[in-house]
């Protein structure tokens, strides 16, 4: 072998030991070399990596939770109706009701409405009146005030509508403590105070609570209110059933009020007659 092809190869031998060598002792050197992080790097490392999911998360929870599929957030829900209005569609089928007021008014036009059903073994009442103060129903035996069971919505000065239990005596109504009434909601709303309110058919046998199941006269009222106390009522002649009241049968009675009582008299009848045969047969 010449000199020059000796010397090649023990130069390539020694690039080759020299590259065997250096693996391992890179290797080696390389992991003596590294430096490993303090604890402060480990927990600030940490921390990013944990801001870094927390806040992948919680973007992709809000898209999901809050934004539509077009990106928009979702609008929010629209708030419940803490007093579902009362039907009068039903009047004359599924409840009885008594309007009174405007001829065709209803629960949120009359002067004073009423109305009952039978529900297991209680009555639901729905009352409603344009005022500001309170609205009452009574249960009589004739058709005067006085020695009645009465149910009374009342709109306090806190704008609350509560309802009390009183008794008539003679003209004045003393509230009693024994109010029979449950499942009780009230509104007081453009100037109406309407509830509705539940009271057993059967009581315990009571001087001032009277049985439902019996027939009775109801007597109807409303007036204002000074500090949550019931006043006088708004007019000095309220309307009282025709006639003995029964639960167990629904009519839908209506009572025009005093405005609307002038032609419907006799003797307005009569003139209007008169006038218009004068009008039909013209002067001699």
């Amino acid at each position: 072998m010449s000199p020059l092809r000796r010397a090649a190869w023990t130069l390539l031998l020694l690039l080759l030991l020299a590259g065997s060598r250096g693996s391992p002792a890179d290797e080696s050197g390389g992991a003596r070399g590294r430096r490993e992080p303090s604890g402060g790097e480990q927990d600030e490392a940490q921390r990013q990596h944990h801001d870094s999911s927390y806040g992948t998360f919680a973007s992709e929870f809000y898209d999901l939770r809050y934004l539509s599929e077009e990106g928009y957030p979702f609008p929010t829900a629209p708030p419940v109706d803490p007093f579902a209005k009362i039907r009068v569609d039903d009047c004359g089928k599924t409840k009885g009701c008594f309007r009174y007021g405007k001829p065709g008014c209803n629960a949120e036009s009359c002067d004073y409405f009423l109305s009952y059903r039978r529900i297991g073994a209680d009555i639901e009442f729905e009352l409603s009146a344009d005022t500001d103060g309170w609205v009452a129903v009574g249960f009589s035996s004739d058709k005067k005030m006085g020695g009645d069971d009465v149910m009374a919505c009342v709109h306090d000065d806190n704008g609350r509508v509560r309802i009390q239990h009183f008794y008539n005596v003679g003209q004045w109504a003393k509230e009693i403590q024994r109010n029979p009434a449950r499942d009780e909601e009230g509104i007081f709303e453009n100037n109406r105070v309407t509830c509705r309110f539940k009271r057993p058919v059967k009581v315990p046998r009571d001087e001032t609570i009277v049985d439902l199941h019996l027939s009775w006269y109801y007597l109807f009222a409303w007036g204002p209110a000074i500090q949550g106390s019931i006043t006088r009522h708004d007019i000095d002649s309220p309307p009282v059933s025709e006639r003995v009241v029964s639960i167990y049968k629904y009519e839908d009675i209506f009572m025009p009020s005093a405005a609307y009582q002038t032609f419907s008299s006799p003797f307005c009848l009569l003139l209007i007659v008169a006038l218009t045969f004068y009008l039909l047969m013209g002067t001699p």
